[in-house]
């Protein structure tokens, strides 16, 4: 029976399989921490007198014990239930009776799922902080190795100043900063606790929500009941939005590398076994793994506009749709930690061109470099640019023999240490 059954009658098998769509299979990874919650609220329970402290051991010990039942491999959840809140609750109540029974005072199952889902996304989103420090080492480990090795900046996608793998990476390992920001803002907006809010309105039981929020390990309590339930949703958008922006990070590195990796830039490429080649053209080498990262994060981007739009027209209180947040949400969030793990393992054996800028294509990526070098000598800037410019119109420009870029984030200054500064500090 589910949980909210009261009599042997239910819902067709059609309606079933509408309403419960792919829950059952997204609840296994929510399993371990509505086991959490479940322990907690059991505990509060028998703190407050709603249990007796025999009853409060009995639901942890054997809590305990469905924990390990449920972060094996093989652990699934049957047909017979709903979702993972309904099969625990089936347990509890086969192996204690009535204490088993008990374990849904004072509480709903949307402030369950709330509670799982937010400490989830909390564990996620460190993960995923986690990964995109990887990156971000590898990529300034690149900046450093390669800071020397000019190739050209673009405008328009026309030459525009030289530029250096340098500060290529460095720039993208920059980025990530801002990534990491709104990984933590998302991470402090799951980092309250719903547990107590019950369906959205609270209870007529003196519960101590104070002490579940201890327990659970969140920083706050989302102290107005309604206010909690209209969270669901919102949380999701959040942090959707931050993976969103992480996700374009590396969508546009990928962009990068597979127009760097053309025979008409040639400025970068791969070992065989990092790409793929044609069934009729021999001779390609496809930066299919880079393509597939580029389309993923562009998805990846869509799903706040998809949360927004889920969750726009809802009035406050629960509704049947807001499940649909769960299974993408989680989608999203593999996808990105894939795109995280193979982007990291396959840069860091980029192989780079060293001799870019000696072709003449790139002669007029030096104009700006010449212009200022009559600037230095006493030109005024207008009168330079005219100069440089009569120059290209008659053929005569020289580029300059030697740079001189050395204001801090400047190719002759990447000041990697002040980058790696200003990432310690919201990392």
């Amino acid at each position: 029976m589910k949980l909210w059954q009261k009599k042997k009658t239910s819902t067709s098998e059609q309606v079933d399989r509408f309403t419960v769509g792919a829950d059952r299979h997204w609840d296994v990874r929510l399993a371990p921490y509505d086991v959490l919650a479940s322990k907690a609220h059991a505990q509060m329970l028998a703190s407050v007198g709603l249990l007796s402290k025999e009853e409060g051991k009995q639901l942890t010990d054997e809590l305990d014990n469905i924990m390990s039942l449920v972060t094996k491999e093989d652990f699934v959840i049957e047909k017979d239930f709903e979702d993972i809140h309904s099969k625990i609750e089936f347990l509890l109540t086969e192996r204690l009776g009535d204490a088993g029974k008990k374990i849904h005072t004072a509480r709903s199952r949307n402030d369950q799922v709330l509670t799982a889902m937010q400490l989830l996304l909390k564990d996620e989103l460190t993960e995923i902080k986690n990964l995109a420090k990887d990156l971000f080492d590898t990529w300034m480990q690149l900046a450093d190795k390669h800071k020397d090795v000019l190739l050209p900046g673009y405008t328009h996608l026309q030459v525009a100043m030289p530029s250096s793998f340098g500060l290529w990476f460095s720039a993208y390992a920059e980025s990530l900063i801002d990534d990491v920001v709104l990984l933590n803002a998302a991470h402090t907006i799951c980092d309250q606790n719903p547990l107590g809010s019950a369906a959205g309105y609270g209870s007529s039981f003196g519960i101590d929500r104070s002490q579940t929020t201890k327990a659970l390990g969140f920083k706050a309590l989302k102290v107005n009941a309604v206010a909690a339930q209209m969270g669901r949703g919102k949380t999701e958008r959040i942090t959707a939005n931050a993976l969103g922006s992480l996700a374009s990070t590396l969508g546009r590195f990928s962009m990068d590398v597979c127009l760097y990796m053309s025979q008409n830039f040639n400025f970068l490429s791969f070992p065989d076994h990092l790409t793929t080649g044609s069934s009729i053209m021999p001779h390609k080498k496809n930066p299919d793994i880079f393509e597939l990262i580029r389309g993923k994060c562009a998805l990846i981007q869509g799903l706040g506009n998809d949360f927004a739009l889920l969750g726009q027209n809802l009035p406050s209180g629960y509704h049947r749709e807001m499940q649909l947040f769960k299974g993408r949400m989680l989608e999203g969030i593999d996808e990105l930690k894939d795109c995280l793990t193979i982007l990291n393992s396959t840069i860091k054996q980029v192989q780079v061109r060293d001799d870019i800028m000696e072709d003449s294509i790139y002669t007029y990526a030096f104009t700006v470099d010449a212009l200022n070098e009559l600037v230095q000598q006493g030109v005024p800037f207008r009168d330079a640019y005219k100069q440089v410019g009569q120059q290209l119109e008659e053929g005569t420009f020289v580029p300059p023999k030697k740079l001189s870029h050395t204001h801090m984030g400047s190719l002759g200054n990447l000041a990697l240490d002040n980058i790696q500064d200003k990432f310690n500090q919201y990392f």
